[in-house]
């Protein structure tokens, strides 16, 4: 199976490499258009801030390429917020897959939201043998609002989608490879996907 990580320059890429590769599989990191296309499994990851993020895909093409890929991809994290319609982190638009805008918490909570928390309402392959209220690692100020392509929920003040799902596309708040054994199970239901 060929594993593509896309490299656009946004950060928590070797913890993902390594969780690849405890189950099993080697991933390449890319920013190839080409190798992009012919993966079998693609992960758009992200940490950082959206808009510089955002300027790196446009920069290197990715931002046309990602919404017309056909194969599964999964975004983490910042990845899946790119993935909306737009974030008010540096009022970006973001790649539209998902019809949703990304909002940042309110002020009376303490961002970012930082930790571990419960994932509930799972509603995709992507959660095979995860119990509901299973604990995810999260770190993030902004977030996807409940919407018809949420696939899990978690409240933190408000509940808010912790995980996405259009056709192909998958996204995640949480950190699956920094979620210990539950997350490696994520990681390897999409790999089966």
């Amino acid at each position: 199976m060929k594993i593509v990580i896309i490299n656009y320059g946004a950060g928590n890429i070797q913890s993902i490499m390594f969780a690849i590769e405890r189950l099993g599989f080697k991933a390449t990191l890319s920013n190839n258009r080409n190798e992009i296309l012919s993966a079998d499994k693609v992960i758009f990851p992200g940490v950082g801030e959206a808009s510089s993020a955002m300027e790196k895909l446009i920069e290197s093409g990715l931002y046309t390429l990602i919404p017309n890929l056909k194969q599964p991809v999964l975004g983490i994290c910042l990845g899946m917020q790119l993935m909306c319609k737009s974030t008010e982190e540096g009022n970006t638009s973001g790649l539209g897959i998902f019809d949703v805008d990304v909002i940042k918490f309110a002020p009376i909570l303490k961002v970012p939201q930082m930790g571990w928390n419960t994932i509930y309402n799972l509603q995709s392959p992507l959660f095979t043998e995860i119990n509901e209220n299973e604990y995810m690692y999260l770190v993030h100020s902004f977030y996807a609002p409940l919407c018809k392509e949420t696939i899990a929920t978690t409240n933190y003040g408000v509940e808010y989608a912790s995980a996405l799902q259009k056709n192909n596309f998958y996204g995640t708040q949480f950190h699956p490879e920094k979620s210990g054994a539950i997350g490696e199970q994520i990681l390897r239901n999409f790999l089966n996907i």
